[in-house]
């Protein structure tokens, strides 16, 4: 069988070492600026804590990646003297979404954070936000119609399309550059997580000849950990031996791992995105997840909290702002889990590393 044309050591760090050459392109295929460029000067900082703006963040659903975004959002709006005025979370529905959207703007934000769950049907309600006066700033998607600059102010987003490269390279170096490989994939309308999938995608198209993709379940939550179970349990029964499945991000991966140890796969090979503390636990311990392609949530919410500042400011932002891809595996598990959320690992994943026999992110 052909061997891989890139060598997976080789192509990660090359990913890990080029900070400013992010893959992603934004909703309507702008180019990324890189976070590190975006700033406010001295004497804007300074006007902004005279105008005592305000802000309200409207998310997506509650997880430990969304709780450390919001944290950078507040912690940037705090050095900015800016005041947050509500906080909410939709559990994925976009209805609920809406609603909520409705309620926050009774207390008349200047500025709205917020992912929104679906870029169809929360159109309206983020156009009768702006209508009231409310400065939009999104985060890994952006409603539709919405023009940038016209409508609101910036989307931020980690290099999705990274860390789907970066996904595949580690499936593929956990696999040796061969096997058949299944897809968990986000059936909504969801920018950031298609560009994951299409990147994956192409990755191993492009790179491992010896791999093929041989079916793809989709997963639409809210509970995401069960799809992804239902998922997995489709493919495995579809393609008994089956030697990987991609998991979209770590809720429906944790579905996954259920699945397939409930199949008798313990040899099974997962790779996935966001450094969850589950998914964490099983990489550091050398379980079935082989790799992460990790968001840098903190990091995003104070890039977030600072185009608030650029929209209360009126001044123009960069249409789409990314940060760098992280690609993790078992031997940086613990430094990227500080990297992603500005805190030293928690105890059970230091305890997990320090446990874990070395050399087993892969097959022998």
């Amino acid at each position: 069988m052909s061997e891989p044309r890139v060598q997976p050591d080789q192509a990660l760090i090359l990913l890990a070492l080029s900070e400013n050459s992010i893959r992603s392109t934004g909703p309507h295929g702008e180019s990324p600026t890189p976070a590190t460029d975006v700033e406010l000067t001295w004497a804007e900082r300074k006007r902004l804590k005279k105008l005592g703006g305000t802000a309200a963040i409207v998310w997506h659903y509650a997880s430990a990646l969304s709780q450390a975004q919001i944290e950078g959002v507040r912690a940037e709006c705090a050095r900015l003297g800016i005041e947050v005025v509500a906080v909410t979370e939709a559990g994925f529905s976009a209805d609920r979404q809406a609603m909520e959207i409705a309620s926050v703007l009774a207390k008349r934000p200047g500025v709205i954070v917020s992912i929104p769950t679906d870029s169809f049907a929360t159109a309206d309600a983020y156009r009768a936000a702006a209508e009231q006066g409310a400065r939009l700033v999104f985060v890994e998607n952006v409603p539709a119609g919405f023009v940038a600059g016209r409508d609101y102010v910036s989307v931020v987003a980690t290099d999705d399309y990274g860390n789907g490269v970066a996904s595949a390279h580690l499936m593929a170096q956990a696999l040796g550059g061969k096997g058949t490989v299944g897809m968990v994939y986000h059936e909504a309308d969801f920018f950031v997580t298609r560009q994951r999938s299409e990147a994956f995608e192409a990755t191993i198209a492009g790179d491992y000849p010896g791999m093929r993709i041989v079916a793809r379940s989709g997963v639409s939550g809210p509970d995401f950990a069960a799809n992804g179970q239902a998922a997995a349990a489709a493919l495995l029964g579809d393609y008994p031996d089956l030697d990987a499945i991609w998991a979209v991000w770590d809720i429906p991966a944790i579905g996954v791992i259920a699945a397939a140890r409930a199949a008798g796969r313990d040899d099974l090979v997962v790779t996935t995105f966001d450094l969850g503390l589950e998914v964490a636990l099983e990489l550091a311990r050398g379980g079935l997840i082989k790799g992460v392609g990790a968001q840098r949530p903190y990091d995003a919410g104070e890039s977030e909290g600072l185009l608030a500042g650029f929209a209360l400011l009126g001044k123009a932002a960069p249409a789409f702002v990314a940060l760098p891809a992280l690609p993790v595996t078992q031997s940086n598990v613990l430094a990227a889990w500080t990297e992603v959320y500005r805190q030293p690992p928690p105890a059970a994943l230091v305890a997990a590393a320090a446990e874990a026999p070395p050399g087993t992110g892969g097959r022998s």
